[in-house]
């Protein structure tokens, strides 16, 4: 939403704030005032677009693939996404970390297990709760968090830091548009394009800090049956969670997030460790190098 430093003293573009804020202060009161119709309504709207577009979908997230590999094996990769003296700011562990926290986080954590055992249950073909379809449970969920996923990240994560560190613009979606409108991405067709950008961009956030409140208030249940699975204790949970993210941001790259991504990163290896060593070993080895063969030989699939 900012905008370049010589546009203006303000840090805030109110043709982007002002239209992205109504909307979602609109669809906030309209879920709340009928919570049951606006989940119908967002079912309902879910299920056009997957069977509509689902097409679409698999096809643009394959074509992605397809261009960031291509890419990486080019003379285009070897491009920096900077100035061609700048050096690296960060080093590659803290690099890795970031880009892993923010990719993945709370997310990975939830459904890394809830969605192998929900497609196990019910398959997407088949019958449910048989050896097949704990093969398709786990090629559905490696599809879901495997190269694909990083593919889109990584062709956001191109085109934000190709024009805006090496050209220059301002660092939002809008530049993506450069190529093709020129000097109009300072006009409405960037402010529109800001707009969705940060409603997909908050309606995902909404969604992962929707599933971790839920993930944390069972924990603490789990742990503590004196704290109760309710909405109050969400709505702490959202407000702690909400005011740490504040404090690491404004604390800035250094101090905040990188810190904080890698004490993640410590927590989640950590977590892994214990189970590899704790659980059965020699069958999780034995499932990862098979899962992940079965996924490179369907991918195409």
């Amino acid at each position: 939403m900012t905008q370049e430093k010589h546009a203006g003293t303000s840090s805030i573009l109110v043709p982007v704030f002002v239209p992205a804020v109504v909307v979602i202060v609109l669809l906030v009161l309209g879920t709340i005032s009928n919570p049951e119709m606006a989940g119908a309504a967002f079912s309902a709207t879910l299920s056009y677009i997957t069977d509509t577009f689902g097409w679409f979908y698999m096809l643009s997230v394959a074509f992605f693939l397809i261009f960031i590999v291509g890419i990486a094996f080019t003379d285009w990769g070897h491009i920096k996404l900077g100035p061609d003296h700048a050096d690296p700011q960060y080093s590659f562990p803290a690099w890795f970390a970031m880009l892993f926290s923010a990719g993945y986080g709370i997310a990975l954590l939830f459904f890394g297990v809830a969605e192998p055992v929900l497609h196990y249950a019910s398959p997407p073909s088949g019958a449910g709760e048989t050896i097949d379809a704990a093969k398709q449970a786990m090629q559905i969920a490696f599809f879901h968090w495997g190269f694909h996923i990083w593919a889109i990240y990584g062709l956001v994560a191109l085109v934000l830091a190709y024009f805006a560190f090496r050209h220059g613009l301002p660092l939002s979606m809008r530049s993506a548009l450069y190529p093709l409108i020129g000097d109009k991405i300072y006009g409405p067709a960037g402010h529109v394009v800001d707009v969705f950008a940060i409603l997909g961009t908050l309606f995902g956030i909404a969604t992962t800090l929707g599933l971790s409140v839920a993930q944390i208030n069972a924990g603490l249940n789990y742990l503590w049956p004196s704290i109760p699975v309710s909405t109050t204790v969400q709505i702490i949970s959202i407000a702690l969670i909400t005011s740490l993210a504040i404090l690491s941001v404004v604390a800035g790259m250094d101090k905040g997030v990188k810190r904080l991504s890698i004490v993640n990163m410590v927590l989640a290896v950590s977590l892994m460790l214990f189970v590899f060593i704790a659980g059965p070993t020699v069958h999780i080895l034995e499932s990862f190098l098979q899962n992940t063969g079965s996924y490179l030989n369907f991918i195409v699939e």
